[in-house]
């Protein structure tokens, strides 16, 4: 039997923290601006420290009952004072487990653990603890682990290089930050002169308030520019520190990933419990056939603002067939496609978006002809992002599809600006369905959406595929009409 690490009492004795109102109302109304207050608080301070040593001493009570065993097929967790929980979990049903030691928890030798199961929904942990060494020691002799003497040679090294382009297309707003910032940078002089006409346009007495107000602009402009250069910078220098030193190893039935500079994580995988593996693009990687693959997979990229990275940014053509045990195919081509005559599906919004902008213009320039320089320069800085996202969807149009191969299935579709090459078995679908509206019906295409097993069910949807295909492929998968086929 094992106990938690002894910082774990801080932790319960945090949530009775609230119990310090009572002191602290106390405090505030026996305070006055006198000589005799400090007395009158220190006469009455043995009540805060009952309060805080009963805290502290419950915090020790729900430490002492937290207890860890093993038994030869799975682990428990007995937790709780006056109302036990006893959390067990079977060896062979663990499908990852994580260690993190943040760099604050080395000097106290405390790690954090989490295993999960391919049980419950919305991402929730099923076991979390924080334990010293000795304990961490004896769970980990019962975690899965790769044979060293099997592993698969072979893997794509993850250098610097790799983590650095991760790192930059996946910051946060990489592309909108740019993007924004490139507005204000460029356009802040323009911005300017079009926005001191319109203002001064007004009346002349709002010109004098626009000339004081307007003076002001360019530097906001800068000041904007700038703040979204370094919320992207920052964003940018985070990821780097947090997938840092990333390794990865593996063998046929489970791998370990470890990464993170100042807060280390590692993880241990099963991997026939990895439900679908995603090659993630965005039209820039697409061009340049690069590709992130990431994983799904109960408790891997759970925590918060972690992506589940299987292998940063490679060039898919240097993924080898080595990595096929781990769900990663390339150069599979598709045996069913998106078709082109479909191209209203992807393009008609994005069109119609994209043609309205300069009539919109028109038509305040015709109505309010006084800030018809400033719709004007509005309307060319929407246009740039409306032809990308054009250029985006017309990519998808000619490369989304299906291919089934062996005992997998193969997804190439889009999601707003990301594409996604999906891979996963078969018998991991949990549903199937072929979406038309009366167009569609006439013409005999439609939307195919997929969903396949995990704690969130995810839809993956190509739009303008053939119906009569789309049929093929589920009763070649056992659906018929998304009704599954009776043995």
């Amino acid at each position: 039997m094992y106990h938690e690490h002894p910082i774990k009492m801080l932790k319960y004795s945090f949530k009775n923290i609230w119990l310090l109102v009572f002191p602290l109302m106390r405090g505030i109304y026996t305070y006055h601006f006198d000589k005799d207050w400090f007395y009158s608080w220190v006469k009455g301070a043995w009540f805060d420290i009952a309060v805080l040593g009963a805290i502290l001493v419950f915090g020790f009570v729900r430490w002492f009952f937290s207890r860890i065993d093993f038994t030869s097929e799975e682990i428990v967790h007995r937790d709780g004072v006056f109302v036990r929980v006893n959390t067990y979990i079977p060896y062979k049903n663990i499908s990852s487990s994580t260690v993190e030691q943040p760099f604050y928890l080395v000097p106290l030798k405390a790690v954090r653990f989490r295993c999960d199961t391919r049980a419950g929904i919305f991402k929730t942990v099923d076991m979390k603890l924080i334990v010293g060494k000795k304990a961490f020691d004896a769970i980990m002799l019962h975690m899965p682990d790769i044979n060293e003497k099997k592993k698969i040679e072979g893997l794509p090294q993850i250098n610097m290089l790799s983590v650095l382009l991760f790192s930059i297309f996946f910051s946060s707003g990489f592309s909108g930050t740019i993007y924004v910032a490139t507005f204000f940078f460029k356009g802040g002089d323009i911005a300017y002169n079009i926005i001191s006409r319109s203002l001064n346009l007004l009346t002349e007495e709002t010109a004098k308030i626009s000339e004081k107000l307007v003076l002001k602009i360019p530097t906001a402009a800068l000041f904007i520019g700038v703040f979204f250069i370094v919320s992207w910078f920052l964003s940018f220098l985070v990821n780097l520190f947090r997938y840092g030193r990333f390794v990865i190893e593996c063998d046929k039935k489970y791998m370990k990933i470890g990464y993170g500079i100042l807060n280390r994580k590692e993880y241990r995988i099963k991997t026939s419990h990895i439900n679908y593996t995603d090659l993630r693009q965005n039209l820039i990687m697409k061009m340049f056939g690069a590709v992130a693959v990431n994983i799904n997979c109960p408790g891997y990229g759970a925590s918060k603002n972690r992506l589940p990275v299987l292998l940063p940014v490679k060039f898919e053509k240097n993924l080898s067939n080595d990595l096929n045990v781990i769900g990663i195919y390339s150069g599979i081509k598709n045996d069913y496609c998106a078709q082109p005559a479909g191209i209203g599906s992807y393009l008609l919004i994005p069109l119609l978006v994209t043609a309205l902008i300069i009539p919109s213009h028109d038509w305040i320039a015709e109505l309010f002809p006084r800030f018809a320089e400033l719709s004007f320069f509005i309307a060319v800085m929407l246009e740039i992002p409306s032809v990308w996202f054009i250029i985006v969807k017309f990519t998808a149009l000619m490369t989304s599809g299906v291919a089934l191969y062996e005992d997998k299935i193969m997804i190439r579709c889009s999601v707003w600006t990301r594409f996604h090459t999906v891979v996963s078995e078969k018998d991991k679908i949990i549903k199937i369905e072929l979406e038309q509206n009366l167009l569609q019906a006439m013409s005999g295409r439609c939307a195919m959406s997929i969903w396949f097993e995990g704690e969130e069910h995810r839809r993956f949807k190509i739009k303008a595929m053939n119906a009569d295909e789309v049929r093929k492929i589920a009763k070649k998968l056992g659906y018929e009409l998304g009704n599954k086929v009776s043995a």
